[in-house]
């Protein structure tokens, strides 16, 4: 069950039995930092009672030991926008489209959110839709059924396998191609 939520922020219900502050009997209901966090761990804390730890947090100054140019940085709008981000990932739910899969921009775009609005999504190109037409195996496929599919049609068309039978030469050769596409697809990246 929920406990209910105190007024007073911070505050940590049974901490300590009394206030650090020596001669101070109150309860120790608040964290306070000994000496500021130099980033390489949680520091060390101390537990305060309510009258001192407003006195503790009147003398705490952000902007202690800055300059004035420091300051006036730190207080601007985009102060922490100018760190470096991580590129984000391109395998989500709906890939762009490959370009090459059309003859004009305009009729990619159309196509791609035509698809979204017919509620038809397909996370494969048109190449590797006919790659998985070739190996046997639906746009549901995923990277572990195209690789066991792969393995069994090497092992039938494969002239090791035939007794040097090259008859299936040109159907081995096309799996092969296909499953050399699938295993590069966005889809399973």
């Amino acid at each position: 069950m929920a406990s209910r939520q105190s007024k007073l922020h911070g505050r940590v219900e049974g901490a300590r039995a009394h206030c650090a502050v020596p001669g101070c009997r109150a309860p120790g209901e608040f964290k306070a930092p000994l000496a500021p966090s130099d980033f390489d761990g949680p520091g060390s804390w101390r537990f305060l009672c309510l009258d001192h730890v407003r006195e503790h947090n009147t003398k705490y100054n952000f902007f202690e030991g800055m300059s004035p140019d420091e300051i006036s940085e730190a207080q601007g709008p985009l102060a922490g926008w100018d760190l470096p981000s991580r590129k984000f990932a391109a395998n989500g739910a709906d890939p762009p489209p490959r370009w090459s899969d059309f003859s004009d921009p305009l009729d990619a775009i159309s196509t791609r959110f035509g698809r979204m609005r017919d509620g038809q999504t397909s996370r494969f190109g048109k190449a590797e839709r006919q790659a998985l037409s070739v190996l046997g195996l639906g746009e549901d496929a995923d990277r572990h059924a195209v690789r066991k599919r792969y393995s069994q049609l090497v092992r039938r068309y494969h002239p090791d396998r035939n007794g040097g039978d090259r008859s299936h030469e040109a159907r081995l050769g096309a799996v092969i191609e296909a499953y050399q596409l699938l295993r590069k697809a966005a889809a399973f990246a």
